[in-house]
């Protein structure tokens, strides 16, 4: 028997035989930290100034110019942003970061995803001319469109791409283009979500307008932009992007600032509806607590109110918009469990029909499913099945959209590229990453698209290692699992992507098991012939009622802090739970 019903092996983090320079550290932390590719203490350096030069980022120096320029001449600015948590929060860090540095009128348009799709279309410039900008700043999109671009700068309208999408063989023929995925791009990391190139675009842009004394001039106190790094950090987890050197020097001084009370309003609000307290945020909670309300705007409904919320400096009128998202995203959850079950059932039937052929690249598809929740969908029959997984929902006009989620070793954005090489008129746009993709083509083209992304993955699949494993730090001893090492972990390292948090592992006497919230799992832990009692919960148990009467188990687990009434307490967060025999 096994946590969520799917097998798993627990195995030991692979620890370099590298000589560290960590300093003086606990032994278990410098492992963790080994582990994880860290041998010097320079590396663990999350100040500012280890930031790397913005001007490494080609198309900056254009970028730059033709923002001052807008500046200079007051011009009117559009912000083109995603609808979701990374373009919400880079739109937020766009307005509120041009507005300090001397634009006047910056204004913004999110496309609603039912009705107009990613990105900047043609349809989405006829919208944005209603407010007759001079310039369209894109954030978090841009770098795939080709046709928005061409009509903008038809209508005279310059355009500037902010982005970090891969981008196609072709580029937008805009006025500047600042991505730091470009070929030959020289900026030492691919990994910034679009927030983080969004704000390196304004460290450029002050560092040049200081250097032509454009503040004194202009009697203007030159900003400090550190002020917007609580926007930039949320985007950045709620991304999921890798949590490489940069980005975990920004999601931490984000962090420092939410802790130390001088976050935003809007952020305050998500941080409140959500239960959590601003002075014990951590990464995860931007990923697991605040990231999904707002995403929960653009899935459901409108990102502009999620985009209303981070940019409002009214307390009362943020509390009340983050009661909205809050609703909108139990909304979400309702409409994601009754999809997942209706997905399932599917996928019962297709082994019904054909049990000996597997498919390795899933695709699943209901006239009844929601555009805006498909994506979530497929992350969680991915995490089911472990295989590469597209769900589809209707868009109108005889069109499905689709939402992919991959697995390590399949890379979904070259999936697609290869399908659109080989078969040119099966797909009508996509874009995305490596794990993640979007996508549109006809309904009828489903059939034989689905066959075409089994063929395709399964051929991948040939060289993964399929087995699901969950990589360990190791165990620890009852004098291990205290307050003082827990809050040690929380705060050594900004945990995420790829940057993993400390996971141990353990076999446990199961002292008492209880169902909680009809699904969670609540457990009393001892180490056999041990004396220490520890509490443990499990998350979205699968059948949690078979997990009753056992007698002892194996665990991977995360060492947590419990706070409730003013007690604070040890607690394990499973991560997977297996039946001893």
């Amino acid at each position: 028997m096994y946590y969520q019903g799917v097998k798993k092996i627990i195995i030991p983090r692979p620890v370099p035989k590298k000589r560290a320079n960590l300093g003086d550290m606990h032994p278990i932390l410098e492992r963790i930290f080994l582990a994880r590719g860290i041998v010097s203490a320079t590396e663990l350096d999350r100040t500012l100034a280890k930031l790397p030069s913005p001007w490494l980022l080609s198309g900056m120096e254009d970028m730059v110019g033709h923002l001052i320029t807008a500046i200079n001449r007051q011009q009117r600015i559009c912000i083109v942003a995603d609808f979701d948590a990374d373009g919400a929060t880079s739109c937020a860090v766009a307005i509120k970061g041009l507005q300090l540095l001397g634009a006047g009128q910056v204004d913004f348009v999110v496309p609603n995803r039912f009705e107009y799709g990613y990105g900047l279309t043609p349809e989405i410039v006829e919208l944005v001319k209603r407010q007759n900008p001079d310039v369209i700043v894109t954030v978090d999109n841009g770098i795939s469109s080709i046709d928005g671009v061409r009509v903008a700068k038809e209508l005279g309208i310059k355009v500037l791409i902010t982005d970090h999408h891969l981008p196609g063989h072709q580029l937008p023929v805009a006025d500047a283009i600042v991505n730091p995925n470009l070929v030959d791009d020289q900026f030492p990391s691919g990994a910034l979500a679009g927030v983080g190139v969004m704000f390196y675009v304004l460290m450029a842009l002050r560092s040049r307008l200081r250097e032509q004394n454009w503040f004194a001039q202009n009697q203007v106190q030159e900003p400090n932009l550190a002020q917007l790094l609580d926007y930039v950090a949320l985007g950045t987890v709620a991304d999921v992007v890798a949590l490489d050197p940069i980005n975990r020097a920004l999601v931490h001084q984000g962090l420092l600032r939410i802790r130390s009370g001088r976050s935003h309003p809007g952020i305050n609000a998500l941080i409140e509806v959500s239960g959590r307290k601003p002075e014990a945020i951590f990464a995860t909670d931007l990923g697991f607590a605040l990231g999904p309300r707002l995403n929960a705007a653009g899935r459901m409904d409108d990102m502009s109110l999620g985009i209303q919320c981070l940019l409002t400096d009214d307390p009362a009128l943020a509390k009340t918009m983050a009661l909205q998202l809050d609703e909108l995203n139990n909304d979400r959850r309702e409409i994601e469990g009754q999809m997942k079950n209706e997905a399932m059932a599917l996928l019962g039937e297709m082994k019904k029909l054909d049990e000996r052929h597997t498919p390795a690249g899933v695709c699943l598809f209901d006239a009844n499913w929601h555009q805006g929740v498909i994506g979530i969908l497929a992350s969680r029959i991915k995490d089911q099945l472990h295989r590469p997984v597209i769900a589809f929902a209707p868009a109108g006009n005889n069109e499905i959209k689709g939402s992919a989620r991959s697995i390590p070793g399949v890379h979904i954005r070259d999936v697609l590229s290869d399908i659109a090489a080989a078969h040119p008129k099966l797909l009508s746009k996509f874009g995305g990453h490596a794990m993640a993709a979007g996508m549109s083509l006809r309904m009828k083209d489903y059939p034989p698209f689905a066959l075409a992304f089994d063929e395709m993955v399964r051929k991948r699949l040939l060289t993964v290692d399929l087995e699901q494993k969950v990589y360990s730090d190791g165990e620890l001893t009852e004098q291990e699992m205290t307050l003082e090492f827990a809050e040690l972990l929380q705060n050594a390292g900004t945990w995420g992507q790829e940057f993993p948090e400390p996971i141990f592992d353990g076999v446990f006497d199961v002292i008492q098991a209880r169902i909680v919230g009809q699904r969670h799992l609540k457990l009393v832990l001892r180490k056999p012939f041990g004396e220490l009692l520890i509490d443990a919960i499990a998350f979205y148990v699968d059948k949690p009622e078979n997990w009753l009467g056992l007698r002892s188990i194996k665990a991977a687990y995360k060492l947590d802090i419990n706070e409730f009434r003013g007690n604070r307490s040890v607690q394990f967060i499973v991560q997977y739970l297996e039946k001893i025999i």
